[in-house]
C-alpha cells in the first residue's frame, strides 16, 4: 500500500512543477511583450515629436527633393548612355499627362489687363503666333506663281506684287475688331458727375484743376472755404 502511494505523490509533484514552469514561461512571454510594446510606443512618440517639430510643408519639400535627386540620376544615366534626356523623358509621358500639362501651361499665362505697351505688344505677338496654322496648299500655289522669285535674291523685284487672299483679309478684320472690343473693356474713362462743382472752363482746365486738387487740396482747403463764404481777408 505504501509503495503505491509513493509514485502517486511523485507524479503529483511533477505535475505541479510542470504547471509552475508553464506559468513562469507565460509570465516571461508577457513580460517580453510588454517591454517590446513599451519600446515601440517610445519610438512612435519620438517619431511623432520629430514630425511635429518639422515645418508644415516638410512632406512636400521632401517629395520635391526626392524628385530632383531622381531627375539628376536620370540625367546622368542618359548622359552616360549618350541619349537626349528630354527625348527620353517625353517618351515616358502618357497622353493623359501631356494633356494635363498643356492645360496647366495655358492657365499660367492669364491676361492681367494692360500693364505697359511693351507687355501688350509681346502678348499680342504670342497670341498671333499661336493662331498661325501652316497652309501647305497656299504655299505651293504661291511657289508656282512666284517661280524663282519665291526665294528672292538681291536682284529680285517682288515688292508690291503680293495680293492677300480674301480669307486672310477677313481674318485680319476679325482680329482688329477683337482688339477694338478688348480695348473698350479696359477703358479707364471716368463717369461724369452732374452734382460736382463746376470750377473749370474747358476739359483741359478741368484736368489741371483735378491735378492741383490732388497735390495741393489739403493745403488750400481753408482758403477755398473762406472764398466761398466771402470771409477771406
Amino acid at each position: 500500500m505504501a509503495s503505491y502511494s509513493e509514485p502517486s505523490a511523485t507524479a503529483t509533484g511533477e505535475l505541479a512543477s510542470q504547471k509552475r514552469e508553464e506559468r513562469l514561461r507565460k509570465f516571461r512571454e508577457l513580460h517580453f511583450k510588454r517591454n517590446e510594446a513599451r519600446k515601440l510606443n517610445h519610438q512612435e512618440v519620438v517619431e511623432e515629436d520629430k514630425r511635429l517639430k518639422l515645418p508644415a510643408n516638410w512632406e512636400a519639400k521632401k517629395a520635391r527633393l526626392e524628385w530632383e535627386l531622381a531627375e539628376d540620376a536620370k540625367k546622368k544615366e542618359c548622359a552616360a548612355n549618350g541619349e537626349d534626356y528630354h527625348r527620353v523623358k517625353l517618351l515616358e509621358i502618357t497622353a493623359d499627362d501631356a494633356e494635363r500639362f498643356e492645360r496647366k501651361k495655358k492657365k499660367k499665362n492669364p491676361d492681367q489687363g494692360f500693364a505697359g505697351y511693351a507687355e501688350a505688344q509681346f502678348r499680342q505677338y504670342q497670341r498671333l503666333t499661336k493662331q498661325i496654322r501652316p497652309d501647305f496648299e497656299g504655299y505651293e500655289k504661291q511657289r508656282e506663281v512666284c517661280g524663282e522669285d519665291f526665294h528672292p535674291t538681291s536682284n529680285s523685284l517682288i515688292h508690291g506684287t503680293h495680293v492677300p487672299s480674301k480669307e486672310g483679309i477677313d481674318r485680319m478684320v476679325d482680329d482688329v475688331e477683337k482688339q477694338i472690343e478688348k480695348r473698350a473693356k479696359y477703358s479707364r474713362r471716368r463717369a461724369y458727375n452732374d452734382d460736382a462743382d463746376i470750377d473749370y472752363i474747358n476739359e483741359r482746365n478741368a484736368k489741371f484743376n483735378k491735378k492741383a486738387e490732388r497735390f495741393y487740396g489739403k493745403y488750400t482747403a481753408e482758403i477755398k472755404q473762406n472764398l466761398e463764404r466771402g470771409t477771406a481777408v
